[in-house]
């Protein structure tokens, strides 16, 4: 069934007429630019932090979402007697009901603008929590996770595009990437506090981030480029002062907004048939294709089922690993944080693919080693290692920089449909993942994780040959190279 993106039809225009106004309005000269910074400059910052830190508390609830099954498998089939098989249920239908979230968040998102959007999302987690720390049988606890899913869907799609909207453009990267920092803070307290309490309780402590959310949202700005979107000029305005300081210059960015949004409203309405022309063929590839490599690449069959894995490749206990991956993956997505403005977004998914590639390898022959009692007494250690080499290199860059690329690459009068078909992809590879990781490990651990090495390989060809770098570039113009 197709959506359609809340954009008026103005009339059949050409190719040329589309892109031209665009390139132009956006070759704004080198001073120019340097007056464009230096108005920002003057102007606190302070409203984007705020606006950032509230959004990315979603992010959080996002990580403790996914962290929640892995330190809680065996309270959980301990407690309600589940078999293996309906704690796979369990831990992958969250991945269900993010798909159905992920097809409906860029229709929401636009159609009541990014804040109302994750206000839905924390309002449902809240619900989904409560009904996960009542639950006496499978259906209830399963019904939960549900729920959660739909809410975190949702927010996976509207955070990253909300602070890629709010940012100034030398800002953007690195505050994007706090999205995904905050959904690997969320992962490491879950499994760090899931070792010490039950999980009834550690479904409580969920509740924190989703309150925080809802408080916050009353005292940051809606997003200037929905705003412009939806004809609310006044509003539009205010929210961009407001943003880039009381006395910054905002005529030149509020232009080049506005006569974007002037050009798109020439288009007609967007259905999920019109991603398949042939000028947004090189977006919808670049984002569904990094998604889906970072996705198939074995991250959520980790972030599940992390104890169960060091249990069998030979640790007494699950909990050392996992502790160990909380301490790796928060400092290294904030290192990836600080470098994707640095570095720029191709160095670092070139590298990070790269050690998802080698962590997934060592993992693989430590399984082997182990298998065939060769060396067998080293297997627990390289496994470790291989697991940390491989969340560490996810964390670096895997994990963040494909969202900040999705949210910059799609113009707006396509990215509500985009957006949703790239977190669509995201949990549909986060389901098939996650439900068949327990599946592979009974019928080869090790082959496992070669075919998880086998991927990460692939993922660094496709990032070399098609992904480019849009580091330091607006939106506009980023948009306007890639759909012309």
């Amino acid at each position: 069934m197709a959506i359609h993106q809340d954009v008026e039809t103005g009339g059949n225009i050409s190719q040329d007429e589309i892109t031209q106004p665009l390139i132009q309005s956006d070759k704004i000269s080198a001073v120019q630019t340097h007056e464009l910074s230096s108005d920002t400059s003057k102007g606190s910052l302070w409203v984007v932090l705020l606006s950032t830190f509230v959004a990315v508390c979603g992010s959080f609830e996002f990580g403790s979402c996914v962290g929640y099954s892995a330190p809680t498998q065996k309270g959980i089939r301990n407690d309600l007697g589940l078999s293996l098989a309906e704690y796979s249920v369990f831990g992958s239908i969250l991945n269900i009901g993010a798909m159905i979230g992920a097809v409906t968040s860029g229709r929401i998102a636009d159609l009541t603008g990014r804040k109302w959007a994750m206000r839905i999302s924390a309002i449902v987690c809240i619900v989904a929590w409560f009904a996960i720390y009542f639950s006496q049988a499978a259906w209830s606890l399963d019904l939960g996770r549900f729920s959660m899913g739909y809410g975190i869907g949702i927010v996976s799609y509207v955070v990253p595009v909300f602070i890629a909207e709010i940012t100034p453009k030398n800002l953007r990267g690195g505050l994007t990437t706090v999205h995904q920092l905050m959904i690997c803070s969320g992962v490491s307290v879950a499994f760090v506090v899931g070792v010490v309490v039950t999980w009834r309780t550690l479904a409580l402590t969920g509740l924190v981030p989703c309150l925080i959310l809802l408080l916050g949202l009353f005292f940051i700005p809606e997003s200037p480029r929905w705003l412009a979107k939806v004809g609310r000029e006044k509003e539009f305005k205010a929210a961009l002062q407001r943003l880039r300081g009381k006395d910054a210059d905002i005529s030149k960015e509020a232009a080049e907004i506005q006569e974007y949004i002037e050009t798109l409203e020439k288009l007609p309405k967007a259905g999920i048939q019109d991603l398949f022309q042939r000028r947004y063929a090189l977006s919808v590839i670049v984002g569904v294709g990094l998604i889906a490599f970072q996705q198939f690449g074995g991250i959520n069959g980790v972030a599940f089922y992390a104890s169960e894995i060091f249990v069998s490749a030979g640790f007494s206990s699950g909990s050392v690993g996992t502790i160990s991956i909380a301490c790796v993956q928060v400092p290294i997505t904030a290192l990836g944080a600080i470098l994707t403005d640095r570095t720029g977004r191709r160095p670092l998914l070139l590298i990070a693919s790269t050690g998802t590639c080698l962590g997934n390898f060592l993992t693989a022959i430590s399984f082997f080693l182990k298998d065939h009692g060769v060396l067998s007494g080293w297997a627990p250690m390289i496994a470790l290692a291989g697991i940390l080499i491989y969340i560490g290199s996810f964390s670096l860059g895997l994990g963040a920089v494909p969202w900040v690329i999705m949210s910059e690459i799609f113009p707006m009068n396509i990215k509500g449909i985009a957006g949703s078909l790239v977190t669509l992809m995201h949990w549909f590879g986060a389901w098939v993942v996650s439900y068949a990781f327990n599946f592979l490990m009974i019928w080869s651990s090790s082959g496992t994780f070669f075919l998880n090495a086998g991927v990460s390989a692939a993922t660094v060809l496709f990032i070399a040959k098609l992904v480019p770098e849009t580091k330091g570039r607006t939106l506009e113009e980023i948009q306007a190279s890639m759909n012309s």
